[in-house]
């Protein structure tokens, strides 16, 4: 999920800023300091959106750089269990496939991919038994956050899409088809029975 986060912090700028404004000089930092972090309670850093107050520097004895209160918006992605996310696969393995999230990359096991028996073909695919269906690489999908593990420099994020309206796109869509065709097949099969009953009711 997305977040704007506000965060006041003392930010040391390196000498080799010294030359650029105040402001200028905690927002390049700021930025070198932020990109591809991740941190378990704030999330995935996207950009520093804005820095909305810069203090009086301070000079630690020692340290050849200068430190500012500074106050500063992020925007910020964190993945959330139960989260739905869009992404689009990057990867097919043996044993499932990567997809992309937007800022993370999340794991879908093989047998999570879909409703169906799921085997790796030879043309680097995961296909679907009984339904035929086809995953790859470069398939925009919804899945669905099942698993976040924080262990290394960033999490391991586990998907399914082997729940109702998950899936490749496609899939979804045909899916949604399918269902307003039985719909309006159920309708008129109703006003067809309503019809019947109404004539046995004037034979009567």
């Amino acid at each position: 999920m997305f977040y704007l986060s506000e965060i006041q912090d003392h930010v040391r700028v390196e000498p080799k800023l010294f030359g650029l404004p105040t402001l200028e000089a905690v927002e390049q930092q700021l930025k070198e300091i932020y990109t591809d972090y991740y941190e378990k309670e704030i999330g995935k850093i996207i950009v520093v959106l804005d820095v909305l107050e810069v203090g009086d520097g301070i000079i630690i004895p020692g340290d050849g750089a200068a430190y500012y209160n500074t106050r500063f918006k992020l925007l910020v992605w964190k993945p959330e269990m139960h989260e739905l996310v869009y992404g689009i696969v990057s990867e097919i393995t043996n044993f499932g496939a990567f997809i992309n999230v937007g800022a993370l990359k999340g794991m879908i096991h093989i047998s999570q991919t879909m409703e169906d028996y799921v085997s790796f073909s030879k043309t680097n695919t995961l296909v679907g038994k009984a339904t035929k269906r086809i995953l790859k690489e470069g398939d925009l999908c919804l899945a669905r956050i099942v698993a976040i593990s924080h262990k290394g420099n960033e999490p391991k994020i586990g998907l399914t899409m082997r729940q109702p309206d998950l899936g490749k796109l496609e899939w979804i869509k045909e899916n949604q088809i399918k269902k307003e065709r039985e719909m309006k097949k159920a309708i008129r099969g109703e006003k067809s029975a309503k019809g019947i009953n109404q004539k046995r009711g004037k034979k009567k």
